[in-house]
């Protein structure tokens, strides 16, 4: 039975103005989701613009509307989630031309890309505007945001009045995002899973936009840059930009801002050209090149928070170290002339999944992120293998497999060899400026490889996929001078089980020259190598799972392949066996071990 339906009142009580089914609630959610998106390219857009050394007070206060918008939009999700709906951020719905119309908003309001100025503080004014007291929940077509958030609130009270909390409140738990993942704003992160919290987080993104009790300036938070100094809600921090002054204790909505002094120079605001598009400029222009690698990165973030909302939140640090590169290639594009004093921006515009250079869905695979980790998708299983040596001589035997690892559907493997939580990402790379620039040869095996014949058997060689893990030596000597004693099927046999333990598939083998390759039966899996003396090796990849560039090119599929995790390999994406010079480790000596949280990243969102 579909439970949405049941939960549907009587035809009587229902009226047009109201939330009065839960497929109304999840789509009213949705609608949230989308509102709380809008909201982000134009404060990016006005961020980006501004000089932080000449115009620090305004930086400070569109960033930090900008984190709360982030924490927003994540209570919106968490909402739509603990009502049993999915949220969905990787859609055409979320990027539609600007200038454009809040989502269901009344159609007067409207969302340009600017940057910062007069015209955008009056945009976001009128975007944060106080619902006037007494004004009436509007669920459609809503004159300000509070009012919205009030249908929401009164549709949830209705329906847990009417059908029980445990009917309403039927989402996965475990798709909550909490402050263990999203740390990085003074305001409250609450996992929803009652009434009571639903409508707490529908208080803190009120409050937080229009102020406390509806009337009062303050927000009830602490400055997330100055912790000393009390928050002002998102409409009063544009008034004070506006007026020049801060808000102090005493002063009131009508008052105005009486405190310190502070300002704004225009000298420092690089003149963006007001709602650029791709249509703008012709194909192979260098602004449309630099506007479309910056839609590609907008829209891995979409792809990433996506999963985020989706039984995957650890990969938020992820997403938010992507904002990074973001603000890399707008600042890029706002320092190209665009004609008549203008620089070129942002366009935000969708780039649909069959036009990316990544691809989308949940089949097995990992995905190269640009500069950043691997994402694995599928959830592909993970765990640790430890290479098992001879105490007389050190000579490589065998792989031990050791535990098995938790992951989400969707995660992410460091690539830079920094993250705290290996073999995590924690979006370290973003802060270090790892460059993960690829440039393994990109021909198939059997172009690349060397043969040398044995008795029975004939062996096959890519030294460019080596990642010295020493099979190919063994105790007394190597695989290449053993061959001519192949005749002996004991020997014969020896080389066949080494060549089954090189993990980087570097060594294969055929019963004859030209014949099929005999490979071993390895699962579809990515094994975290361990070395002798605990040297942290290769990610090793097995059972075919495919890969692909962060150029969208894909690797040769494989049955075994051994991807780079110490971020210095000369043929990333692939390892080289650089991991041995460096003498990398997974924990630096005196760390904790054993973690693999991705908290403390989302940090970094403050840069953004």
């Amino acid at each position: 039975m579909n439970h949405s339906a049941r939960l549907r009142p009587a035809a009587d009580s229902v009226t047009s103005a109201r939330i009065t089914a839960l497929d109304d609630l999840r789509e009213h959610l949705q609608w949230a989701i989308e509102l709380e998106h809008a909201t982000l390219p134009p404060y990016l857009c006005a961020l980006y613009s501004l000089d932080p050394e000449r115009n620090p007070d305004a930086v400070e206060a569109v960033t930090g509307v900008f984190i709360e918008e982030m924490l927003h939009l994540t209570l919106a999700a968490n909402l739509l989630n603990a009502v049993g709906g999915r949220p969905r951020l990787d859609t055409p719905r979320m990027l539609p031309s600007h200038p454009r119309r809040l989502p269901h908003a009344d159609a007067s309001l409207h969302l340009s890309l600017l940057p910062f100025g007069d015209e955008a503080l009056e945009m976001f004014l009128r975007l944060e505007r106080p619902a006037p007291p007494g004004a009436p929940p509007e669920g459609d077509g809503y004159e300000t945001i509070g009012q919205f958030y009030d249908a929401i609130a009164d549709g949830l009270r209705r329906l847990c009045d009417q059908f029980g909390e445990r009917e309403i409140f039927r989402g996965d738990p475990a798709r909550q995002i909490h402050t263990g993942h999203f740390r990085n704003t003074t305001g409250q992160m609450i996992a929803v899973t009652d009434l009571s919290s639903a409508l707490a987080a529908l208080e803190e993104i009120v409050e937080e936009g229009e102020g406390t009790s509806r009337g009062v300036v303050w927000d009830g938070d602490r400055s997330v840059h100055h912790p000393d100094r009390e928050q002002v809600a998102h409409y009063y921090r544009f008034q004070e930009l506006r007026a020049g002054r801060r808000y102090r204790r005493g002063d009131t909505p009508q008052s105005g801002p009486t405190g310190e002094a502070i300002g704004v120079d225009p000298a420092g605001v690089l003149p963006m050209r007001p709602n650029p598009r791709l249509a703008d400029h012709a194909e192979g222009d260098a602004i449309r090149a630099a506007q479309e690698k910056f839609n590609h990165t907008y829209c891995i973030i979409l792809h990433l928070l996506e999963h985020v909302f989706n039984g995957s939140p650890k990969l938020l640090p992820v997403a938010i170290a992507t904002m990074y590169q973001l603000k890399a290639r707008a600042q890029a594009l706002m320092r190209m002339p665009d004609g008549e004093g203008a620089t070129a921006g942002p366009t935000f515009e969708y780039v649909p999944p069959e036009h990316r250079r990544w691809t989308a869905g949940d089949r097995q695979r990992i995905i190269v992120l640009p500069d950043g980790p691997y994402v694995v998708h599928g959830g592909v299983p993970l765990n640790r293998k430890r290479k098992i040596v001879d105490a007389a001589n050190n000579a490589a035997l065998t792989w031990q497999t050791g535990d098995i690892l938790e992951t989400e559907a969707t995660y992410a493997l460091c690539r830079c060899g920094r993250s705290s939580h290996k073999p995590f990402c924690d979006g370290t790379h973003a802060v270090v400026g790892f460059d993960g620039t690829e440039s393994a040869d990109l021909r198939p095996y059997k172009e690349l490889q060397h043969v040398h014949d044995g008795v029975g058997i004939s062996a096959q060689r890519v030294g460019e996929l080596c990642i010295h893990a020493a099979f190919c030596i063994g105790r007394t000597r190597p695989i290449a001078d053993m061959l001519a004693d192949t005749g002996d099927s004991d020997v014969r046999s020896n080389v066949m089980g080494r060549i089954d333990h090189c993990p980087s598939g570097s060594y294969s083998y055929a019963l004859e020259r030209g014949g099929e390759s005999i490979e071993p039966d390895l699962p579809q899996a990515i094994s975290i190598l361990e070395e002798e003396d605990g040297l942290a090796s290769a990610l090793w990849v097995t059972g075919g799972v495919p890969v692909e560039r962060a150029d969208g090119r894909p690797l040769e599929t494989r049955n075994r392949m051994t991807l780079c995790r110490c971020g210095h390999s000369a043929g990333k994406p692939l390892c080289d066996g650089t991991h041995r010079e460096i003498d990398f480790r997974e924990e630096e000596p005196g760390t904790a071990t054993g973690t693999t949280d991705d908290t403390n990243s989302t940090e970094h969102g403050r840069t953004s």
